[in-house]
């Protein structure tokens, strides 16, 4: 079996002396060989704190510490345990249904994220091991004297990862990736190119955490920019001179209005993948109008996926205007009807993906699996339709989720929390548009009767319980939340927001 960190051990044994990784906030590099080395000391670390095979150990730890980071990600792996990597944006509350979850018997941070998650794990079997990964101290004494090669053996349906995202019923979900179906690019002896590819998306994340293994997969070196920021990304790129480059919409959005667009160096990108949701198609011909000499594509996939997604080639913009592409074999799409029954071309149903019998699944929770996953065949959630030459246009959502600048909000999570207010009666939370983020989070709120409730105090009281890329920025107050016969809320049926907002 190959395991992600066999690649690893061969770029290090090949080329070990290349710099394999990139901090672009400080510009500190790795090598293979240093990466290799210490991720084999932490480890042998690992197992000598009483970490054994199959145990999680998460990593909730700052972008910022990027070189740290991924020497802890392969570490992990290596000890034959499961990483759980967690959104460092989530409050302790958000933090702590995710620890109760998926049960951890070590964690990994920096002392910025301490406190949260030292309150987050206090309903939670203690702790074999908190690393705090920006002590040096605590960091050296966690790392064994022997940096030589180190596995303990593993099955290729072994538990590698679980990947949390936000439920449609407002509690995360963990997915569990397993070794088998961790490679969205096969292992293989890569001519060493030495060009780079520069990404910013949260390690924690299905797009972020991609970027770790796959660089190197394609004889090239990691770039990773912490936070993105419009200068500091237009510099990496004059600077750094990558060839590839990942974004979501909301980064390219801001990328394509900033004065500096029109003037930067630019030329030595070749390829410029879009990802995490749909491309207005005003901003794809912005790109590929400025970026003549690179491939612009519009990707479609989901954590759940695994390693099945969409690829818009070159040239299809004008013939194919919105779509987010083609499938990649062997994957197959399919769009069904409500009795999950395939539709012709350009009738629009929920998104099927045939992601084969050795697919993911829910991590304990195995109804929802059995409703995610039909066979080999993925129900989405999603709505879209295929043309009749196979392009994917994404239509909307049959879940209920908001998807801000990337990020997978669902409206019940951020419900519940509102529900919690003693003066809210009811509440609903729906997707706003936004010109950079895609959409924006708004809730229509019904108050107690004879009660006086306030943006600013649902504001902060929201603040206090979510992350903050979740708290609602738009707050409607109305008299009673429309419903059908059953007492479903329509949230088709909502008023239209009022233009002057918050």
């Amino acid at each position: 079996m190959a395991l992600q960190v066999d690649q690893l051990r061969w770029m290090a044994d090949k080329v070990g002396d290349e710099v394999a990784y990139v901090d672009l906030a400080t510009g500190e590099p790795i090598t293979f060989r240093e990466w290799e080395a210490g991720s084999n000391r932490l480890a042998r670390g690992l197992v000598r704190a009483g970490i054994g095979p199959g145990e999680r150990v998460v990593v909730h730890l700052d972008g910022e510490h990027l070189l740290r980071w991924i020497i802890a990600y392969a570490a992990i792996h290596k000890a034959g345990a499961v990483a759980v990597p967690t959104n460092v944006r989530l409050t302790d509350r958000e933090l702590a249904a995710i620890l109760g979850h998926a049960a951890p018997v070590a964690a990994i941070t920096s002392a910025a994220l301490e406190p949260t998650l030292t309150a987050a794990v206090q309903d939670v079997a203690p702790l074999r091991l908190l690393l705090v990964a920006d002590d040096d101290d605590a960091w050296t004494a966690n790392l064994d004297r022997d940096d030589s090669a180190f596995q303990v053996p593993l099955d290729d349906g072994d538990l590698a990862d679980i990947m949390y995202t936000s439920g449609t019923t407002g509690l995360p979900k963990g997915i569990a990736v397993r070794h088998r179906d961790t490679h969205l690019i096969a292992n293989g002896e890569p001519p060493w190119s030495g060009a780079a590819w520069i990404h910013c998306s949260p390690l924690s994340s299905f797009a972020g955490i991609t970027f770790i293994y796959n660089p190197m997969k394609m004889g090239m070196q990691g770039t990773y920019l912490p936070r993105f920021d419009v200068d500091a990304w237009l510099d990496a790129v004059e600077q750094r001179r990558p060839t590839c480059a990942f974004l979501v919409p909301a980064m390219a959005q801001l990328l394509v209005g900033h004065d500096r667009w029109v003037t930067a160096d630019l030329t030595s990108l070749t390829l410029v993948s879009i990802g995490s949701a749909p491309l207005a198609p005003t901003i794809h011909r912005r790109l590929v109008d400025r970026l003549p000499q690179a491939t612009v594509t519009n990707n479609y996939s989901m954590t759940e996926a695994g390693s099945a997604f969409t690829f818009l080639p070159p040239g299809a913009l004008d013939s194919h205007e919105g779509s987010v592409g083609i499938v990649m074999p062997p994957t197959e799409i399919r769009i069904a009807g409500d009795d999950g029954e395939p539709l012709l071309p350009g009738q629009v149903g929920e998104v099927l993906i045939k992601v084969g019998e050795h697919h993911r699944e829910y991590y304990r929770d195995p109804d929802a699996t059995a409703r995610t996953w039909t066979g080999e065949w993925l129900r989405s959630g999603d709505l879209g339709m295929l043309d009749d030459d196979g392009y994917l246009y994404i239509k909307g959502r049959q879940k209920d989720i908001v998807i801000r600048g990337g990020n997978n909000i669902a409206a019940t999570e951020v419900e519940n929390v509102l529900y919690e207010h003693g003066s809210v009666l009811e509440a609903a939370v729906v997707g706003v548009p936004h010109d950079v983020l895609g959409e924006d989070v708004g809730a229509f709120v019904v108050a107690q009767p004879g009660q006086t409730l306030t943006v600013e105090e649902l504001t902060l009281f929201c603040r206090e319980r979510l992350a903050d890329y979740k708290v609602p920025r738009h707050v409607w107050f109305i008299d009673a939340l429309p419903r059908n016969a059953t007492g479903k809320v329509l949230k088709n049926a909502l008023p239209p927001p009022p233009e002057t907002t918050r």
